[in-house]
């Protein structure tokens, strides 16, 4: 057993400075100078500005402007506006990622007041909703869209497209005032709440299946991005119809991840693949905190916050489990906009807090232990154990793409959200060593065990991979 998970000296900070510094890893070295993001720091992967790994470094961004936590953000949207993709017949063989770009196109817009940025984001919309829409909007549930033309190999529906395409309708209705986008969007709510919302269990899961006769979900795959947009968008439509139950809904989801998708202490674990982005969640959570005034909201986003403070990295990065370790492997876009939006938020609202234990993991211990389950389903990972709190380390990127899904249980109960692990899902291509594969913290130190099992199978995931290299404990 060795000590020490990599920490960073930050015991005297408050959230105001953990935001300037936040923004000052985002501004000067996330963002290349040129119109686009690195993916990863501090290597660097490739660099972007297309996509949801490099919009969400771009929401991440306008909320900071939002909040007046930066004076520099002019500048580099003017420059991202530049860069970004225009969409036009044929561009996009996705309808996601069209969806994700026209969120960020708007952002830009909002900052700089530059009507290109506004065309890109009505050019992008446009695709999706009307261009292409015999492609995607098709099937037995044409309400909702397929992510590739015509259902792709897999008949996958994805609600990247749709929760995106909500938020898009909206914000382009606030910049224009066109009717017809409010309308789009509370059709495509009503949609969304038919086929993508748990049927027990106010969140929103985030594929469904069409082959053409019927629809049936993928469930309990509870991403951040998605539930943060519903969240956004069912607040965002009661302010702009008046109706109330959109709000409710919103709440409700809300408060379901306060409650429901989070570790032992109460800090959100978001166990799905590593290129879930948090940032929409948090813009989500600061919404009903702020405007809604509901204290729930603003005690997630703090508590978040606290624990997110010991994941920061030595170059201002966060790792993508706010309640895990500072990663060692290289932290991506990906990862790490939750951490940075979260810090943002804080400061804004307890600028002179501090987090609780900004150094909690510097004195774990680390067990060196290599351990895998086979690709044929059969067998199961445990690691047993007493102390207050887990990190799993292991290699992401080692078997892509979609198979890689396995499930955990924690002593003897298996986690509300399906995907426990999802180590071969990784969007820069890029094999990072010693990445945090899970993690999760308790009140106070006990025995607790952890069991790896193999994926359910599916038409998404139809292999199981895990692979460790140890873990660390903290006593």
């Amino acid at each position: 057993e060795n000590s020490g998970a990599a920490t960073t000296r930050t015991a005297r900070w408050d959230y105001a400075r953990y935001a300037a510094t936040a923004i000052q890893t985002l501004e000067q070295r996330y963002y290349t100078g040129s119109g686009t993001w690195n993916m990863c720091l501090p290597a660097i992967c490739n660099q972007s500005n297309v996509d949801w790994g490099a919009d969400s470094l771009t929401y991440t961004l306008y909320f900071a402007a939002k909040l007046g936590e930066t004076s520099q953000a002019d500048p580099i949207m003017t420059a991202l506006t530049s860069t970004a993709r225009r969409y036009l017949a044929g561009t996009s063989d996705w309808s996601d990622v069209p969806m994700w770009d026209a969120v960020a196109d708007i952002r830009e817009f909002q900052v700089t007041g530059d009507a290109v940025a506004l065309v890109n984001a009505k050019d992008a919309f446009k695709l999706v909703d009307s261009v292409e829409a015999p492609y995607f909007a098709a099937g037995a549930c044409p309400g909702i869209d397929y992510q590739r033309r015509r259902g792709g190999r897999n008949y996958l529906k994805t609600l990247e497209t749709d929760s995106n395409y909500i938020k898009a309708a909206l914000l382009l209705f606030e910049a224009t005032r066109q009717p017809y986008y409010l309308t789009r969007a509370e059709q495509k709510y009503a949609a969304v709440r038919r086929y993508f919302l748990s049927p027990r269990i106010p969140l929103y899961t985030l594929y469904v299946y069409d082959q053409g006769t019927y629809c049936v979900q993928r469930q309990r795959l509870y991403f951040a991005s998605v539930n943060g947009n519903m969240i956004w968008d069912g607040a965002t439509l009661a302010r702009l119809t008046r109706n109330r139950t959109y709000l409710a809904q919103a709440i409700s989801t809300a408060r379901a991840i306060s409650g429901r998708l989070a570790d032992s202490t109460g800090v959100f674990a978001d166990l799905q693949v590593e290129n879930d982005v948090a940032e929409p969640l948090v813009e989500a959570m600061y919404l009903l905190a702020t405007t809604d005034h509901l204290a729930f909201a603003r005690s997630w986003l703090l508590r978040s916050a606290s624990a997110a403070a010991a994941s920061r990295t030595p170059v201002g990065s966060y790792g993508r489990y706010f309640d895990g370790p500072p990663p060692l492997a290289p932290v991506t876009a990906w990862q790490a906009n939750g951490g940075l939006a979260v810090m943002i938020a804080a400061a804004k609202l307890d600028p002179h807090g501090t987090p609780a234990q900004p150094g909690f993991w510097r004195n774990a211990l680390f067990v060196n232990r290599s351990a895998s389950l086979p690709p044929d389903r059969a067998g199961q990972v445990r690691i047993s154990f007493t102390g207050r709190a887990i990190a799993i380390i292991g290699t992401l990127s080692r078997h892509c793409c979609s198979p890689g899904h396995a499930q955990i249980a924690i002593d003897g109960r298996r986690l509300l959200n399906r995907s426990g692990v999802w180590q071969g899902k990784f969007s820069t291509g890029t094999t990072l060593f010693q990445s945090v594969l899970f993690a999760w913290r308790w009140r106070t130190a006990g025995p607790h065990t952890i069991t790896i099992t193999p994926a359910v199978p599916d038409q998404s995931s139809d292999r199981t991979f895990f692979a460790m290299t140890g873990y660390y404990v903290v006593p």
